[in-house]
């Protein structure tokens, strides 16, 4: 059973991770914002949400980028610094492990469309990696 006050807490400094991705944050600073241990905090983070806090910083930052990509006309070392991440070449590495392809091939792959406005939201919905980070969707996919 969850308890609500934690995954409260928890939500709180997942907030935090989606307002501030391009910010330095760590696991203590995300750990103070949820009001808990680090260890604790990175513990229930994982069994809550499915992945290390870590770890879903990193997805945030690359479907940033990703959707920077197809919509802007920024460098890819320009983007990789938007996003808050520090060094191209493992920004590259990380990119083609999630997406499957180099940020230039995905630009490539995906030119803009000026045809129609798609909210944000739903662009970043359909360019979310396919991986899910809720045990909730895990069972009901088993299930």
């Amino acid at each position: 059973m969850v308890h609500l006050p934690s995954t409260r807490h928890l939500l709180r400094a997942k907030d935090l991770i989606d307002a501030r991705y391009r910010d330095p944050l760590d696991v203590p600073t995300l750990a103070r914002a949820a009001h808990l241990s680090a260890a604790h905090f990175s513990r229930e983070f994982r069994r809550i949400f499915g992945e290390t806090p870590h770890q879903y910083l990193l997805t945030r930052r690359l479907e940033r980028a990703a959707a920077m990509l197809r919509n802007t006309d920024h460098s890819v070392a320009e983007i990789c610094f938007e996003v808050g991440l520090t060094s191209v070449g493992s920004f590259t590495t990380s990119f083609r492990r999630v997406y499957g392809t180099t940020p230039t091939e995905y630009r490539a792959s995906h030119p803009p469309s000026r045809a129609a406005r798609v909210p944000t939201c739903v662009l970043q919905a359909y360019a979310r990696p396919v991986s899910s980070s809720f045990r909730e969707d895990r069972r009901a996919a088993q299930g």
